[in-house]
């Protein structure tokens, strides 16, 4: 009789934070696996956040920001996590970001479920939620996200951004699919 498989495939043997800022701890694991090889991880701990997808009259409520890491500009939609308070409801941090970003309220939130950013070296999950009934308002971006621009697009105008490689945020076209299977259940 054969031994059943581990649950998990690495243990931790030791661990040390790297680096550690107010958005983010990197930790480097010593591993082993159940065959009793040794080995390093790498892991970057960041909170959850919340992803919305804002959409009404055929089209989606999009942000555009400057992202430092890749030194450009690219459509999404309002995202976002509150340092200050990680462990923040998620249907309350959807809506705190939804009005932040773009100034609108949606008088209803929908899950359509929770993913993992980069799971091959971040903790770091999101949930999405689908914003309906939406009522404008104003935005109030915070500081280090000033240049910020939200727009409304025909849903026929997001796939040409995606196509013409101006939409390329992993979290966003997940939670587009996601949109997707909710509107085909329907």
């Amino acid at each position: 009789m054969t031994a059943p498989e581990p649950v998990h495939e690495l243990t931790a043997t030791s661990s040390a934070v790297v680096y550690q800022n107010r958005w983010m701890t990197v930790r480097e694991d010593r591993t082993l696996r159940h065959d009793g090889r040794e080995g390093v991880f790498g892991v970057v701990e960041k909170p959850d956040f919340a992803l919305v997808v804002p959409y009404e009259d055929g089209g989606f409520h999009l942000v555009e920001q400057y992202r430092y890491p890749v030194r450009g500009r690219y459509w999404e939609f309002p995202q976002g996590s509150w340092e200050e308070d990680p462990a923040a409801d998620p249907v309350a941090l959807a809506r705190g970001e939804l009005a932040e970003e773009t100034g609108l309220y949606a008088a209803r939130m929908v899950r359509l479920g929770h993913l993992f950013e980069a799971y091959g070296y971040c903790d770091q999950g999101f949930h999405v939620f689908l914003a309906e009934d939406l009522k404008a308002g104003e935005p109030r971006p915070e500081d280090a996200e000033k240049g910020l621009v939200s727009r409304w697009f025909p849903e026929a105008e997001v796939w040409d951004l995606i196509a013409g490689g101006r939409f390329k945020d992993a979290p966003s076209l997940a939670a587009l699919a996601l949109f997707q299977r909710h509107r085909e259940q329907g």
